[in-house]
């Protein structure tokens, strides 16, 4: 009897070893067509809701320019306000601030050329910003609080935005995207009244669009109930700020060759005159090759020469034929006058 029960138990155990790798199989099966729905779904999402699309490595036109974005302005006032936190309701400063303070997104050291450069070397710690603009702060083991009233928020009044125009050959589209952010605290120092700018850190854009993403802010004073997240601020370009650098070969900024005011404005002026038009006349490039042929140097010169040759042979038929109507006239003009009877009138004698 105990062998008989020793081998139903045996049994039973082999069967659920058995039956054990069976149900891992499907519960594989299931998670993989869990992810697949799942990656179908972020996909129509993408396509019903696009973001800002990366720029290609190669692209066949491109123009970087940087602005300074004033948030006192109310195209942009959607970045400055809260000031303070208000529920889940928070300004940009604020939700870099806390996100460099976590340790979750990287920024780096503003240099003197004001060109973002996002190597390891220039990596900035954030308890070296505090210090360095006496943010105060405690250390609590290795986390720094920060009390959200000396969080500087409300001094910082503008930011630095680089902004990325390109053409993509590969899909005949003209896009314009941000790439980097660099806040600038205005604050007044002992020496002057004047309120001073300090810019701050550089980000990279794409290491904070997925938090921007998740952050609504109000877009209008009118209807407070028109709200977007930053990233969609961002993407669709509801930010105004004026022109003060190029990237150039230079790399000189717009006030380093432009000696008054009006001419600062006059520059800023022709660049975005520039932008627009290529913009405007990319989509009015014939492609169709008749078309190309004819602004063709070649092609060009080649139908001028052929204009030229029927101009030319025109004038000589045209020569021709005057002549031979001359020669038909005055060969009839003597013709009529030979055949034409003579008369003569004589004196009758009385």
């Amino acid at each position: 009897m105990r062998k008989i029960l020793f081998i139903l138990m045996a049994f039973g155990m082999t069967a659920s070893l058995m039956a054990q790798p069976q149900k891992s199989r499907v519960q594989s099966n299931r998670n993989a067509t869990a992810k697949k729905a799942e990656t179908a779904t972020v996909g129509r999402a993408a396509l019903m809701f696009p973001t800002a699309v990366d720029v290609p490595e190669n692209p066949a036109w491109r123009r970087d320019i940087y602005r300074s974005v004033d948030l006192t302005k109310d195209e942009n006032a959607a970045l400055y306000y809260p000031v303070e936190p208000q529920g889940g309701d928070m300004n940009l400063f604020t939700l870099l601030f806390k996100l460099l303070n976590t340790g979750k997104i990287p920024a780096y050291e503003y240099q003197l050329d004001g060109i973002e450069k996002f190597q390891q070397s220039y990596r900035m710690h954030f308890k070296d910003m505090l210090d360095r603009y006496q943010i105060p702060y405690e250390i609590d083991g290795n986390s720094i609080n920060v009390n959200p009233v000396d969080v500087p928020a409300s001094e910082v009044l503008s930011y630095y935005v680089k902004e990325s125009s390109y053409y993509d050959q590969n899909t005949a589209t003209y896009h314009s995207r941000i790439v980097a952010l660099c806040p600038v605290l205005h604050r007044a120092n002992d020496f002057s009244l004047d309120l001073q700018k300090y810019p701050l850190f550089w980000v990279n854009y794409d290491d904070i669009k997925t938090y921007l993403s998740g952050q609504e802010v109000m877009t209008s004073n009118i209807n407070n109930a028109a709200r977007m997240s930053m990233d969609d601020f961002f993407s669709t370009n509801h930010y105004k700020g004026d022109i003060y650098m190029t990237t150039n070969m230079q790399n000189k900024a717009l006030q380093q060759y432009c000696a008054t005011d009006s001419l600062l404005k006059k520059e800023q002026a022709r660049i975005e005159k520039e932008m627009s038009d290529f913009e405007e006349h990319i989509w009015s490039t014939p492609v169709d090759s008749a078309e190309l042929a004819k602004r063709d140097s070649i092609a060009a010169a080649s139908a001028k020469g052929k204009k030229v040759k029927a101009s030319d042979s025109k004038s000589s038929s045209a020569s021709r034929t005057s002549r031979r109507v001359s020669s038909e006239k005055s060969s009839g003009s003597s013709a009529s006058s030979s055949s034409a009877p003579r008369v003569s009138v004589r004196r009758q004698r009385r």
